[in-house]
């Protein structure tokens, strides 16, 4: 399975704008800036915004044996190819813990979901997930990792992937990373020379002379 083709085309295609949206606000509604750690630019940030930021921050949620087990799965889910890192080279799992206490209603998911992996592991190889070759780790993502085909035992597990893949994507695709993934430069200087004259000749319009001289800056060089 292409998983890195997979999950840009899903990413595309339906969850960037539902994810992204939801993974990078906070309570009170404000957008973050630098989503590989949570953090945010606090130079014009409100006092009570600040300390909030400050408390997620210096707070701990996940174990660090959670922090493995996330970092681990992140990484099945986006890993390392020849166009750009793996979700643990752009801390996703720093951005999951923040989001986690950002959002509190994902944390019994989380929790219950890791939890969920490793008693499944240990009762098929009789060790935790981060414990496994890649090839039993993998044995156990496919049965959870499509939520329409998962069987009914698998229920719990095949919830709590799509909550970690939805959350892997929103913290990768929101670095600088996740940006060269998907070739996206952002906003860029360019230079509007208005609609091409074959164009314009087409429709018959033309502009007018103050919309030449104001709107449109034609470079003949």
């Amino acid at each position: 399975m292409d998983r890195r083709r997979s999950i840009k085309t899903l990413f595309i295609s339906s969850v960037s704008a539902s994810v992204i949206a939801a993974a990078c606000k906070n309570s009170d509604n404000v957008t973050l800036t630098k989503t590989e750690t949570g953090s945010a630019d606090d130079a014009d940030r409100m006092p009570e915004e600040k300390a909030y930021n400050k408390e997620l921050k210096e707070g701990v949620f996940f174990t660090a044996d959670e922090m493995a087990t996330i970092t681990v799965l992140s990484d099945i889910i986006i890993p390392k190819d020849n166009v750009s890192g793996s979700a643990s080279d752009a801390k996703v799992a720093d951005f999951i813990e923040f989001i986690v206490k950002d959002q509190p209603e994902n944390k019994d998911p989380m929790r219950g979901g890791l939890r969920w992996l490793d008693l499944e592991s240990i009762k098929r190889f009789g060790s935790s997930f981060t414990g496994l070759n890649n090839k039993q780790q993998l044995e156990i993502v496919e049965d959870i990792a499509y939520p329409y085909k998962a069987k009914p035992a698998f229920s719990q597990g095949a919830s709590f992937f799509s909550l970690m893949r939805n959350l892997t994507i929103s913290g990768f695709y929101t670095t600088q990373i996740g940006f060269k993934d998907i070739g996206y430069i952002g906003n860029a200087p360019n230079q509007w020379n208005g609609v091409p004259e074959d164009v314009l000749k087409q429709y018959n319009v033309a502009y007018t002379e103050k919309e030449l001289k104001e709107c449109i800056s034609f470079d003949k060089a």
